[in-house]
């Protein structure tokens, strides 16, 4: 059986104001917060002599980026061959959002999972590019 997920690369919320989220959290929490959110540095569970991104970012509350799901989050996982567990996913029945999409720090594919909620799956690439 192919290694599926093998992390958590990110969550993604909804707020009335993403500026004043940023603050509160920075002030109260002690973030370190920049234009996408604050980015957190773990041992890879794969890799384990290299370092892997979960990114903490909150959405305008009217964003669109979590459609189709009506949902006020949603979780990114951090997969390792994301075209074949698209395809396997796709097999199985399971509805699909977009195609996939290719960025300089990853490929990028989306699903609707039990509940209608949207998933993303990331399979990560160069994303060292984000580390201060």
């Amino acid at each position: 059986m192919m290694k599926k997920v093998t992390g958590i690369g990110g969550i993604f919320f909804k707020c009335k104001d993403v500026a004043a989220t940023k603050k509160w959290y920075e002030k109260h929490l002690g973030l370190p917060v920049d234009e996408y959110g604050c980015t957190f540095w773990q041992a890879d569970s794969v890799k384990l002599d290299e370092k892997a991104s979960q990114q903490w970012s909150p959405f305008k509350a009217e964003s669109t980026y979590f459609e189709p799901g009506e949902q006020e989050f949603m979780i990114n996982y951090r997969v390792a061959d994301l075209k074949s567990l698209m395809e396997e996913l796709k097999q199985n029945g399971v509805k699909t959002v977009g195609k996939i999409e290719e960025y300089d720090y990853g490929k990028f594919g989306w699903i609707i999972d039990c509940d209608d909620r949207k998933v993303e799956l990331w399979e990560p690439a160069n994303e060292h590019l984000f580390e201060k």
